[in-house]
């Protein structure tokens, strides 16, 4: 415990403008403040990329391509050479280079990694996106770079990786790390976090189902990683604070070949460059 109190993990902070004017426009219109939740949902913050990065960055024969099934463009990385190929995919706010650690040590292994910077993410065009964008541009790359022989997903990259199996990515094993899980949860999160009611988490819902056409919880992971018959590794720490230890266990409920693999004291990004989830990772998909 004294650890833990030491050293808090945190989740990513609102800024208190983005909360106030969220009450504010419920103040005013319930419409108008479903259009204003729906925009900031569905649109990332492009962080510069950190030092830790910036070797992967330069290094990485980087292309910009389209994805003809949502018409936009993304930046590609190719990072090693090598016929052994793994995809990575990044999560909300992240960026093609995002799991270095992870690619570093693959390349070791004699595998090369392909990623990418989603759309309205890093160094691709756009402002907003939505997950379904996400998993267009995991299957466009399959095409494009593939094949592939695994797949590594963090955070809303681990909902598309099993998505994007789903709809056909072809590997033979996965790593999904921080995964979210049930959509209408996160919803209900987001706007509990920018200081909505309750019923608006409803209502932003039905706000996207209307706009897309298609229902929000078919693209939640546990629905997905029922269609998942490859094996899949799920890791997770117990301390999320952005995304809860309970949405992995769920969705290891529902895979058919799936194995659970629990940290402590990670959070949901230092995760991503911890020694043993990267051994872990690497013993699971060499592992006949």
């Amino acid at each position: 415990m004294t650890k833990k109190a030491s050293n808090p993990i945190q989740s990513l902070k609102i800024p208190q403008f983005i909360i106030i004017s969220c009450k504010i426009c419920a103040f005013f219109s319930t419409k108008l403040t479903v259009k204003y939740a729906a925009k900031l949902f569905t649109t990332p913050i492009k962080h510069k990329v950190p030092k830790r990065e910036l070797d992967m960055d330069h290094k990485s024969i980087q292309h910009t391509i389209l994805v003809p099934a949502i018409n936009k463009n993304i930046v590609v990385y190719e990072y090693g050479k090598s016929d052994r190929k793994v995809i990575l995919v990044h999560g909300w706010s992240g960026r093609g280079t995002q799991l270095f650690k992870i690619a570093d040590e693959l390349l070791r292994k004699g595998y090369a990694t392909i990623s990418f910077d989603a759309p309205a993410h890093g160094k691709s065009d756009g402002k907003t996106t939505i997950m379904s964008d996400f998993i267009e541009s995991v299957l466009e790359i399959e095409k494009l770079y593939g094949p592939f022989e695994f797949a590594i997903g963090h955070s809303l990259g681990g909902m598309s990786v099993l998505n994007a199996i789903k709809d056909g990515l072809n590997v033979k094993k996965a790593v999904v790390i921080g995964s979210g899980d049930i959509v209408q949860d996160i919803l209900d999160d987001f706007t509990s976090k920018v200081g909505l009611k309750p019923k608006m988490s409803t209502l932003l819902r039905d706000h996207f189902e209307s706009q897309y056409q298609t229902k929000m919880d078919d693209y939640s992971a546990y629905r997905a990683a029922t269609k998942v018959k490859i094996p899949v590794l799920v890791i997770h720490d117990n301390d999320d604070p952005e995304v809860p230890v309970k949405a992995a266990i769920h969705i290891h409920k529902h895979l058919e070949n799936g194995t659970l693999a629990l940290t402590d004291g990670l959070g949901h990004r230092k995760i991503l460059g911890n020694q043993n989830v990267i051994k872990k990772t690497i013993e699971f998909i060499e592992t006949t």
